[in-house]
């Protein structure tokens, strides 16, 4: 399911030039002040490692969703802005990417069914949390 999942939300993100994994780091900048955050912060805030992230950012960066520069008070730190046309990208895809989620999950269940799954969802987050 998770990979059904997955490769729906990818479908409907690749319209717009994104991947998920563009999709998922972009949320958290454009919800930061001034659209940027240190790098560890946003690793995480999305829970990636520093490689994984690093690369990430680079592709993004070569496609100017994003852009880094260092952090004006740790040498060893980086800063990462979501740019201009970073956002404008993130704001067409948004209402689309959303409107799938609604659909693959609000629309298909009942009051109950969704409350059922929240509570599902509460627990395995809170078990994760504990490990």
């Amino acid at each position: 399911m998770r990979q059904r999942l997955d490769a729906a939300l990818s479908a409907g993100l690749a319209g717009h030039g994104l991947s998920m994994a563009d999709y998922e780091l972009m949320v958290p900048l454009s919800a930061a002040p001034q659209g940027c955050l240190r790098a560890r912060d946003l690793a995480a805030e999305v829970c990636w490692d520093k490689s994984r992230l690093s690369k990430q950012l680079a592709r993004m960066a070569a496609r100017g969703l994003v852009g880094r520069a260092p952090a004006a008070d740790d040498a060893r730190g980086v800063v990462v802005t979501l740019t201009d046309h970073g956002r404008d990208v993130l704001r067409a895809a948004a209402p689309e990417h959303v409107e799938l989620v609604r659909k693959l999950f609000v629309d298909n269940m009942t009051r109950q069914e969704a409350a059922a799954l929240r509570s599902l969802s509460d627990k395995v987050a809170s078990a994760v949390e504990q490990s």
